[in-house]
């Protein structure tokens, strides 16, 4: 089969694609043949050595991954043959609070990943997609959708009425966006370019903010929300837009700290929380169980979710630059 690896070197030259021998189901596994990819921020300083070091040679990058099962090992009750799955991101996340061994199971970073055209995965680690979605846009649902669901829904307890402010038009933003109006919230979306708040326009956004022409942004958000603030912040920039996140925030809101875009150390008015009664939860995407919840809700209002571009499985290198160049708007996927 072919799949990508990355070589001992950090950067995105080090996506690399090669050939190995397919892998078979053992027990309690199951065999899936991938047909689609989307990829993360995350994918990104995975590559880079972001996370302190490079991976170990030969790690198969991805976390996000879609295909049908095709062969299942003893002992597999939870799937069958030629059921669409996708791969949890982390593999020993079952239910309830995180356990403490699930950072070592995540997909494209502590084990190897779903860059390949086939993959062997625990049939714990698998949930079936919702049959309406494509193929790409089932690939984005593993760590952007799940981790928008954590934030909103899990963490959030997201209601019609209230209001959700989403920073950027990236993956997690994005569905973030399609959450909140599929709860019937409202969505303010913030972003640099013109181009990429109309598509939020178009998605449903009820308002946009541009942070460029204007740089308090945070008093933006509190113009549009009558000077209350939002209910919930996703926060995806880190340490360069936190403490506008936490302004921006309703007196006893969330800030759901989700990404480090502009970096993951810096000073923090850590008063402002005080004041302002905030409650900051760190979102590191999720559990199966709300995995499979999120699907219900998908299937039942037949959300479908932002695809930004697609590349074909050959030239993911392309995808990673494209992704690295920041230009997207939604998911940026691979397809075989």
């Amino acid at each position: 089969m072919k799949l990508y690896e990355l070589q001992h070197r950090p950067g995105l030259e080090s996506v690399t694609l090669v050939e190995r021998q397919a892998p078979t189901a053992g027990p309690g596994q199951v065999l899936i043949q991938v047909s689609a990819w989307s990829l993360n921020y995350r994918d990104l300083l995975v590559a880079k050595g972001g996370y302190g070091a490079p991976p170990p040679a030969g790690r198969i990058p991805l976390s996000d991954g879609v295909g049908r099962v095709v062969e299942v090992g003893a002992g597999v009750t939870r799937v069958q043959v030629g059921d669409r799955v996708a791969g949890c991101f982390m593999q020993a996340w079952i239910a309830g609070e995180v356990p403490v061994e699930a950072p070592a199971s995540a997909l494209g970073g502590a084990v190897d990943g779903m860059l390949a055209e086939y993959v062997v995965l625990s049939e714990q680690g698998v949930v079936k997609v919702p049959a309406h979605l494509s193929d790409e846009e089932a690939a984005c649902l593993p760590c952007a959708g799940v981790t928008a669901w954590h934030a909103l829904v899990s963490v959030g307890r997201i209601k019609a009425g209230d209001t959700v402010l989403c920073l950027g038009t990236g993956g997690v933003s994005l569905i973030a966006l399609a959450f909140a109006k599929m709860h019937g919230a409202k969505a303010i979306v913030t972003s640099s370019s013109e181009e990429k708040l109309a598509k939020a326009i178009e998605l449903g956004a009820d308002a946009t903010v541009n942070y460029r022409s204007h740089p308090e942004w945070h008093k933006s958000v509190l113009e549009l929300t009558d000077g209350r603030g939002a209910d919930l912040v996703v926060e995806v920039g880190g340490s360069g837009t936190f403490d506008k996140s936490v302004a921006s925030a309703r007196l006893g809101g969330t800030v759901a700290m989700i990404g480090v875009i502009t970096g993951v150390a810096g000073t923090v008015s850590t008063a402002a929380i005080l004041r302002r009664n905030i409650r900051v939860q760190g979102i590191y995407v999720g559990s199966r169980e709300m995995f499979e919840e999120m699907n219900r809700a998908i299937a039942t209002n037949l959300l479908r979710l932002p695809i930004g571009r697609s590349f074909a499985f050959e030239a993911a290198p392309d995808a990673y630059q494209y992704l690295d160049g920041a230009t997207h708007t939604g998911k940026v996927t691979l397809r075989r």
